[in-house]
């Protein structure tokens, strides 16, 4: 691995993961994140991007449907998907094959799917009574959380948890593993 690999992430919110990633990989001697775009002008993963001197953008929903877009990630090697919920395109599943990983916020299978992201994944488990939930970390296919599952951790339910307590232990579990696989997939590919 002698050239430098360029991430682009994508967010949609607050981008405490996509910090996390950026940081871990800010004096990496071959990856490095090149820029994080986002789906909302408002969004704090902006902020935290000019933090970070990394370059940031906001898309809209046509411009991310049209396979023009694919512009945006010239000199890009990988996507990763960190709090960005909308389906990914054809055209870029195409352009990137194996190469855009997304983390979710409960074990794979279960608690996946169209709607079930940040809280509503973690309200739902609460409500469900199980006794443990955790992050899947997979790759992107054209089905929400449906890509080839690369990496699992779990936590405990307590049954005292409440949505709010499991995503505490979720993002800890988040920022200490996304980063981390992430590298060791991209090592694995080159």
């Amino acid at each position: 691995m002698n050239q430098k690999i360029n991430l682009t992430i994508l967010a949609s919110g607050s981008g405490s993961n996509a910090e996390n990633i950026a940081k871990h990989f800010a004096k990496h001697p071959q990856i490095q994140v090149t820029k994080i775009l986002s789906n909302k002008s408002e969004a704090f993963v902006h902020e935290r991007a000019k933090k970070l001197n990394v370059p940031s953008a906001t898309f809209s929903r046509e411009e991310f449907k049209n396979s023009s877009f694919i512009d945006e990630f010239q000199k890009t090697d990988f996507i990763i998907l960190a709090g960005f919920l909308w389906l990914i395109p054809e055209y870029l599943i195409q352009a990137f094959p194996n190469r855009i990983i997304n983390i979710h916020p409960a074990l794979l299978p279960n608690f996946g799917g169209k709607g079930m992201y940040g809280n509503n994944v973690h309200k739902a488990v609460v409500a469900s009574g199980e006794k443990q939930s955790g992050i899947t970390i997979h790759l992107v296919n054209e089905e929400y959380d449906e890509g080839e599952i690369l990496f699992q951790a779990k936590c405990e339910v307590a049954k005292e948890d409440t949505a709010e307590d499991l995503a505490k232990k979720i993002h800890a579990l988040e920022y200490e593993h996304f980063p981390r696989v992430i590298e060791e997939y991209i090592q694995s590919c080159n």
